[in-house]
């Protein structure tokens, strides 16, 4: 069917559209791009058109942009990327151009749908992605295939991004990528939407700033959000942390005696620290913050002072032994005496209701292992 065939129909109703789509066979390179300026003029300078001129406007703006360089195509779609009207097939045709056409309409257009997006994000480039990972608002669908296709460059500039939203498993995915890349963290953690629990995953592998902010979000947070978190995050702890050390059953039942006995107390871990059982150690303050043994294995594995001072918060001990065992973990070659007074003063800061919050994230793993 000819150009001609499509695009004069009866009910065209604008004074000189008939006329300008009659050109539009013109063989001229120059008359052509003149025409395509005058008929992208029309198109913004009449009332709104109908659903059939839209879809003339539509078939000849896009045959004959399509003949011109790239410099064309983009200021051409970067005018037409802000407005509502603006001819669909048009609109998906620069959404799926060179990025210097692209980026404009993908950012901005509302003519695109969810379907058109998806179709863009899974085979065009990175920069392509980042483009639709800005818009104004993001559905979950789309994110969760930027999620899957996206870099980690596009997973910031989505992360950062408050008008997308993104589903559980896009959430979760995210956050198993921020794990491995300290570049996506800061994105993650002030990432308003975050899921509270998800959330409290990335505080063992963030920096201090960061594990502040963690910090005071749980000590903000309303008790019936922070029960609903904690429900969807039991649903995902993992449960195969490593194996148990092999002193770890004969162990166990020692400190179960002491428990059973009253005499599991903050010293006895002092005592366990300065003979070098380990073991006994670690066992002995999990059960002390009623957190499970992969997490306070982790936390002295790591000599992660600021996790101690959550975990000895929590359980009420004093600071001289908080800072005891943060001398005793660290070991001389760190100098910890010339680190005390910081380590004393980071712990006096932190509240103990801000400590338990935070605790009852970490207490998830345990649960789901008893059960």
């Amino acid at each position: 069917m000819s150009d001609r065939a499509v695009i004069e129909p009866a009910e065209i109703k604008g004074s000189r559209l008939p006329e300008l789509i009659g050109l539009a066979s013109e063989e001229s390179s120059e008359k052509r791009r003149l025409l395509l300026r005058e008929l992208t003029e029309h198109f913004f300078g009449v009332p709104a058109p109908n659903a059939n001129e839209n879809v003339l406007y539509g078939a000849v703006l896009a045959k004959l942009s399509d003949e011109m360089e790239v410099a064309v195509r983009a200021e051409l779609a970067a005018r037409f990327a802000h407005a509502p009207n603006a001819p669909h097939s048009l609109i998906r045709r620069f959404a799926d151009d060179e990025l210097e056409v692209a980026e404009e309409v993908l950012r901005a257009s509302t003519v695109l749908t969810d379907d058109d997006l998806i179709q863009i994000v899974r085979k065009r480039s990175q920069g392509h992605l980042r483009a639709v990972s800005g818009r104004a608002t993001v559905s979950e669908a789309v994110s969760d295939v930027i999620v899957e296709h996206g870099d980690d460059h596009t997973l910031d500039t989505l992360l950062r991004n408050d008008g997308a939203r993104l589903s559980r498993a896009a959430s979760e995915t995210a956050v198993e990528r921020a794990k491995a890349n300290p570049a996506l963290h800061a994105a993650t953690v002030e990432r308003q939407s975050l899921p509270a629990d998800l959330l409290n995953e990335m505080y063992f592998v963030v920096e201090a700033r960061l594990r502040h902010q963690i910090l005071e979000q749980n000590a903000r947070m309303d008790p019936a959000l922070l029960e609903a978190a904690l429900t969807a995050g039991r649903t995902r702890v993992a449960t195969h942390d490593g194996s148990l050390p092999a002193d770890y059953v004969e162990n166990l039942a020692y400190i179960d005696e002491l428990q059973a006995a009253g005499q599991l107390t903050p010293q006895t871990l002092i005592r366990f620290l300065r003979s070098n059982a380990k073991t006994q150690f670690l066992i002995a303050l999990s059960k002390l913050a009623d957190v499970d043994f992969h997490t306070a294995r982790g936390i002295v594995e790591r000599k992660d002072l600021d996790a101690l001072s959550v975990v000895c918060k929590a359980a009420d001990m004093d600071r001289a032994v908080y800072l005891t065992y943060a001398v005793a973990i660290l070991g001389a070659e760190d100098n910890p005496m010339g680190k005390a007074a910081a380590y004393g003063r980071m712990y006096g800061e932190l509240t103990r209701d801000a400590a338990l919050r935070t605790l009852r994230f970490w207490r998830m793993r345990r649960t789901a292992q008893a059960a």
